[in-house]
């Protein structure tokens, strides 16, 4: 399956096209745009959906959520955002992956720090030197993720291995 995996932001958001039908699933395009033209793709797409870099089936969303701390505009416009691109892609082929539930799949613990869940991702494809690599020893698959665009990883990584499997 083919998913699109957003981590949205209050005014850019990062995606990932993640394949699982491949022998060891891959990321096979990646950025953080700016929210109007990351919609503006969605809303251009086909039925079957027809993505930039290929078909996709899905659409996973990290989904906001509350852990009893106020919060701020920022907050309340990343909501606005994730149910505009959840509404643009269609609903019935979304799906809204907490935080929470990435620590816990890629990580095992709840207390997971980004640094944490960036390394476990990194140990799945072979260490740092395969998986992100060197101009002198070649690039890997995750070359160029930075830190938005791990999170929309993660996000796509949990949401193939739970919830869409």
């Amino acid at each position: 399956m083919k998913i699109l995996a957003i981590d949205p932001g209050p005014d850019s958001s990062a995606y990932v096209s993640y394949d699982t039908e491949t022998k060891a699933p891959v990321p096979y395009g990646f950025n953080k745009i700016p929210n109007k033209i990351l919609l503006k793709a969605i809303e251009e797409l086909e039925d079957p959906v027809k993505w930039p870099y290929g078909d996709v089936e899905y659409c996973a969303i990290e989904q906001v959520a509350s852990y009893g701390m106020a919060v701020g505009a920022e907050i309340f416009e990343t909501v606005y955002w994730s149910g505009i691109f959840a509404q643009a892609f269609g609903l019935d082929s979304v799906v809204r992956i907490p935080r929470k539930a990435v620590k816990i799949h890629l990580c095992g613990n709840m207390k997971a720090k980004d640094t944490n869940i960036r390394q476990a991702i990194i140990d799945r494809y072979g260490g740092k030197d395969k998986a992100i690599g060197t101009k002198k020893t070649g690039y890997g698959v995750l070359h160029g993720f930075s830190a938005d665009t791990w999170s929309a990883l993660a996000v796509a990584i949990t949401a193939a291995e739970t919830v869409l499997k």
